[in-house]
């Protein structure tokens, strides 16, 4: 494969000194990164030159905490919290009881297509249906850690039949170049039995992978943990071994301060949902004590149901005006930490990150370049590209984006993924949906909506 170099008019490094170069130049060969140059490039005979000088290249972001076939459910959450079981049960459970397999692959598609078109390029997934959702993703090119959900309820028998299934996606996803198989417990302690907690530990340590779970959404498993062994979630977490496993933990917003060096020396990461957090009009996580505190934060969308949108750099500056709220204190998260959360940080919670994260050469070649003409950009002088980035530009205004150095979007064209015929799909998903679910309605079924 030919030498790609590209003429970048920012680069933003993000490596360990975050180097920025005005201008710069990248050299990609093979879907990795050979060389990063501060200045312009001579032209090699033997390479394709690409002129990004009116672009701004960083690596791309990864969206570290969603759950792709919930865009059938976008518009369905109104009014309720998903942060609490009860919530999370009567907007989105009583609607998956009515899920076909078939409706699962248009949702997968516009969920890819909409990460892509903002500037996503790797992303940590958490839902069942695995064997509809894996060849979707194979064909947008996006780099994933895709977690199958378990979810037990109190049924053992779900509970025993989603770990069989689990098992059988992770058999098949091994060596995967992209995708890589995690194991999605819903919830601890207030989902998963103690014997299917045990059982995923030790599905972790069969296959080497993670764990990717909801934690610390409203207190409930704290005081389930305290009222049966004496102790907060993250102690019985410890106890229990499951912190020797590498975990995502999606929002975290109400871990005990005392339990924040327990988790700063496990292979353990914080993610952030900041616009998920706010429309559930929960309290907003204490990320500045527990980045000080030296645990590893990332930053994601959770499901758009409950978001309603896939753009990270939105999700970059809510987050940094919550924790300045939060905080009362300007600039509580600074923008360079957080455009870091977005990127680097989240490469570290999937073990990515001697892979990307970072344009750094030998890694792979994951990156988007985002229209430095857009709006938001000037004056220059006066404004860091992070801060920009953070609170400034959207992720409409990336025009490329590539996966180990293949375009998935190419001057605001998606390459892999037709959104528009997705999106007709979805439309006619959805519609199916509300019709088996408005059928059992208006024959007397009592059970789709369920107060636990």
């Amino acid at each position: 494969m030919p030498r790609q170099v590209i003429r970048v008019g920012t680069l933003l490094t993000m490596d360990s000194q975050f180097h920025v170069h005005r201008p710069g130049t990248i050299i990609l060969q093979d879907g990795r990164i050979r060389e990063v140059l501060a200045g312009v490039e001579s032209d090699p005979s033997d390479a394709q030159v690409l002129d990004w000088s009116d672009r701004v290249v960083m690596p791309g972001l990864v969206n570290a905490h969603t759950h792709t076939p919930m865009v059938l459910f976008r518009g369905l959450a109104e009014g309720h919290s998903l942060l609490t079981l009860d919530g999370w049960y009567n907007a989105i459970r009583s609607w998956e009881h009515f899920l076909t397999p078939e409706m699962i692959a248009p949702a997968v598609a516009v969920s890819c297509a909409e990460m892509v078109r903002t500037g996503t390029t790797c992303f940590a997934d958490h839902y069942f249906f695995m064997d509809r959702i894996v060849p979707v993703v194979e064909q947008s090119g996006l780099r994933a850690a895709l977690a199958y959900g378990i979810v037990e309820l109190g049924d053992a028998q779900a509970g025993a039949r989603a770990l069989q299934e689990t098992m059988t996606f992770l058999q098949q996803l091994r060596d995967h170049p992209r995708l890589g198989g995690w194991i999605g417990p819903h919830a601890f302690f207030v989902d998963n039995a103690a014997e299917t907690m045990q059982a995923e530990l030790e599905l972790a340590d069969q296959f080497k992978t993670g764990l990717h779970i909801h934690l610390a959404t409203s207190g409930e498993e704290d005081e389930y943990c305290r009222r049966h062994f004496g102790r907060t979630a993250v102690q019985q977490m410890k106890t229990l071994g499951a912190l020797d496993r590498r975990m995502l933990a999606a929002h975290c917003l109400t871990i005990p301060p005392q339990d924040f060096s327990t988790l700063a020396a496990a292979p353990f990461t914080a993610v952030m949902a900041p616009s998920a957090c706010m429309r559930a009009g929960a309290a907003a996580a204490p990320l500045k004590a527990m980045r000080h505190a030296g645990i590893n934060t990332a930053l994601g969308t959770d499901n758009v149901a409950n978001n309603n949108s896939y753009d990270l750099f939105q999700e970059m500056r809510i987050l940094g005006k919550l924790m300045s709220f939060r905080e009362q204190e300007p600039t509580a998260i600074p923008a360079r930490d957080i455009v870091e959360m977005a990127t680097l940080g989240g490469a570290r919670a999937l073990g990515l990150e001697r892979e990307i994260g970072s344009l750094e050469p030998g890694k792979r070649a994951d990156l988007i370049a985002l229209d430095a003409n857009a709006m938001g950009w000037t004056p220059r002088a006066a404004q860091d590209p992070y801060t920009a980035l953070v609170y400034a530009v959207s992720g409409l205004d990336v025009r490329d984006a590539m996966v180990d150095g293949k375009f998935l979007l190419r001057d605001g064209k998606l390459e892999s993924l037709d959104y528009r015929e997705a999106c007709v799909s979805l439309e006619a998903a959805y519609a199916e949906l509300r019709a088996r679910r408005d059928f059992e309605i208006e024959n007397g079924a009592n059970n789709v909506r369920v107060s636990i």
